[in-house]
């Protein structure tokens, strides 16, 4: 059996307290307004005692009935026992009546002319005939006892949504957090096979600057490793990361490859996904860079307002790479999706002779 919720026990406290404490404030206010009526607690009392029927009732349906239908979905279990209660209740209200304790053979005593209390209303079933079985009063009962039913499985069902609906968001969240998390550990290699295979590429041609490209590197192993898993970093290091990134990838090529690289002089204290950029500077090195003809890079971050834009422009090589990949852009795509949603601009520029991306995402992703 499920535990209810405070906010559920609450409003059935304050519902009841209300319902009996209206006869209690009603014939305060009666007494008040009339000086010659006395404050009789036997009235109160007695409506008491019927709403005391009803909670007793309204408790066995919250507690044991209520739950076979909203948790369990035990809906002929529920309703059989729902009918045998009102059965019960019915029988109850009818015996209680005072009409139904009077003998079916009894007479009121007659009043004489001169008696003080005025003769009783006509009555028109004949004297002899006893009363109804269900009365006025009866149906009006089941009917207030089947709405509190409906009222409390309502309740129950408002609350059980909004749990789920809870539930469905931690479940949508955590999900979220595993698929950035796959995502992250799928780029990182990614990115490591393409610079260890620059380095391989220096040890050949030039010993002295493989040496420095492994310093570069284990600057880069540092940043991937501490921060690569966080939610966001410092966009001052996400930064940084590029900058040495570039400047290891530049100790490569021969001056044919024009590297151009404008960040901002002024960094604001604001957050950014890690290695969120990287891998489009990376497909334009792997794509964009021709040992034949002169070619270009050209990298630009600005900062606007509360958002960042990135610009990536490459010439394009007239031997494409026939290196298998695409899982960095690929990835990039759906972090943006999961993480900005529609919160975000991309667009993508393929020419026969330029490719270029142009990025804006808001700087508002706290670690």
């Amino acid at each position: 059996m499920k535990r209810q919720s405070r906010q559920e026990n609450l409003i059935y406290l304050v519902v009841w307290g209300l319902l009996f404490a209206a006869p209690l404030l009603s014939l305060y206010v009666r007494t008040v307004n009339d000086p010659a009526l006395a404050f009789d607690w036997t009235e109160v009392f007695l409506v008491w005692r019927k709403f005391a029927v009803f909670l007793l009732l309204f408790v066995v349906h919250n507690v044991f009935l209520a739950p076979l239908l909203v948790h369990q979905h035990r809906r002929t279990l529920y309703f059989s026992i729902v009918a045998v209660v009102l059965v019960g209740f019915t029988i109850y209200q009818c015996s209680s009546r005072p009409d139904m304790k009077r003998p079916m053979g009894h007479r009121p005593p007659p009043h004489t002319v001169e008696g003080h209390r005025p003769p009783p209303p006509p009555d028109k079933r004949r004297p002899d005939m006893p009363p109804p079985i269900v009365g006025e009063h009866d149906i009006l009962a089941i009917v207030v006892l089947l709405l509190m039913f409906g009222a409390n499985l309502g309740t129950k069902y408002y609350f059980r949504s909004r749990n789920d609906h809870q539930k469905l968001l931690k479940l949508e969240k955590q999900n979220l957090e595993q698929q950035l998390e796959y995502l992250r550990y799928q780029i990182n290699p990614h990115f490591f096979m393409n610079t260890l295979n620059n380095i391989h590429a220096l040890v050949d041609i030039d010993p002295a600057k493989a040496q420095e490209t492994i310093v570069e590197l284990s600057k880069m192993m540092r940043f991937v490793l501490y921060e690569g898993d966080k939610h966001g970093v410092p966009l001052t290091r996400e930064l940084e990361f590029i900058r040495t990134y570039i400047k290891l990838m530049q100790l490569r090529y021969t001056d044919k490859v024009r590297i151009d690289l404008d960040l901002p002089a002024e960094v604001p204290d604001k957050t950014i996904p890690p290695l969120m950029l990287i891998p489009f500077i990376e497909n334009a090195f792997k794509h964009g860079v021709s040992y034949k003809q002169e070619s270009f890079i050209e990298v630009k971050i600005s900062l606007e307002d509360e958002s960042l834009r990135f610009s990536c422009r490459n010439s394009k090589a007239d031997v494409p790479n026939q290196e298998k990949g695409g899982v960095g852009l690929a990835n990039v795509r759906k972090r943006l999706n999961l993480l900005y949603g529609n919160n975000y601009s991309l667009h993508i520029k393929d020419a026969p002779d330029i490719y270029a991306v142009e990025l804006v995402i808001p700087l508002n992703c706290k670690s």
